[in-house]
C-alpha cells in the first residue's frame, strides 16, 4: 500500500513539473510571438521623427554605385568620343556580334524600322509614323555613335530603349544596321575576292533569256 501511494504521489508530482514546464514554455513561446509581431521598424514612405527631415526613406549616399554599374567605359555607354558621336565601336565587330545585333534588331526595331531598314515595319502599316530608311545618304554617312545615342535616348517619335536593351546589344544592332546600309550599296569590290568569281558566274545569263520582272515595292514591303 506504501509502495503503491509512493508510486502515486512521484507521479502526481512528476505531471505537475510537466504542467509548469509547459506554462513557462507557453509564456515564452506568447511573448516571442508578440514581439516579433510588434518589432520595432518603418515601413517605405512612413513619416520619422527621428530624422530632420521627417522621411524614413533616405536619400543615396552621394556617388552611390550600384554593383555592376560603374560603366566607367564612356565610348561604350555613351557613344560618344568628347562631346560628339564615336565614329568607332568600343569593341571588335565580329560574326557573333552581327548574329546577336540582326536577333535584337528583329525583336525591337522590326516593327517600325523592317527587317531590311525601309521603315515600312507592321507598326507604320497600322498608322505609327513612317521612320526615314537606313538608307538615305543622310543616315549612311552618320557615325556609329549616332545610332547608339538615339536607340539610348530615343528620336522624335521613336522612344529610348535604353532600359529594355543594354548597351552591348545597342552596339551590336548598331553594328547590324551598318550591316544593312552596306548591303543596299555594295558593289562586286566589296565581296571577297573567292566569292568574286561565284557571284559573277551566277549573276550571267543565258543569251536569249528574259529576267523575271521585278515587283514593284510598295509602302512598307520588304
Amino acid at each position: 500500500m506504501m509502495r503503491a501511494w509512493g508510486l502515486g504521489g512521484l507521479w502526481a508530482g512528476g505531471r505537475r513539473r510537466v504542467g509548469l514546464f509547459a506554462a513557462v514554455v507557453l509564456l515564452c513561446a506568447a511573448g516571442c510571438r508578440q514581439d516579433m509581431h510588434d518589432q520595432p521598424k518603418y515601413k517605405p514612405y512612413r513619416r520619422s521623427p527621428f530624422f530632420a527631415d521627417g522621411r524614413e526613406v533616405r536619400p543615396l549616399v552621394a556617388d552611390t554605385v550600384a554593383r555592376g554599374h560603374l560603366e566607367d567605359d564612356v565610348l561604350l555607354y555613351t557613344g560618344k568620343t568628347g562631346d560628339r558621336p564615336a565614329d568607332v565601336f568600343p569593341f571588335p565587330v565580329t560574326a557573333d556580334v552581327l548574329q546577336r545585333g540582326q536577333e535584337r534588331y528583329n525583336i525591337y526595331c522590326s516593327p517600325c524600322h523592317d527587317r531590311t531598314g525601309n521603315g515600312g515595319g507592321m507598326i507604320v502599316l497600322r498608322g505609327y509614323r513612317r521612320p526615314p530608311a537606313f538608307h538615305i545618304d543622310r543616315l549612311r554617312q552618320q557615325p556609329v555613335g549616332y545610332f547608339f545615342d538615339v536607340i539610348t535616348h530615343g528620336f522624335g517619335v521613336m522612344p529610348n530603349y535604353a532600359q529594355q536593351i543594354p548597351a552591348r546589344d545597342r552596339w551590336a544592332i548598331t553594328a547590324y544596321v551598318r550591316a544593312l546600309q552596306l548591303s543596299q550599296h555594295a558593289g562586286l569590290m566589296d565581296v571577297p575576292a573567292a566569292e568574286q568569281a561565284r557571284l559573277a558566274s551566277s549573276t550571267a545569263q543565258p543569251s536569249g533569256s528574259v529576267l523575271p520582272e521585278e515587283e514593284p515595292h510598295g509602302e512598307g514591303k520588304e
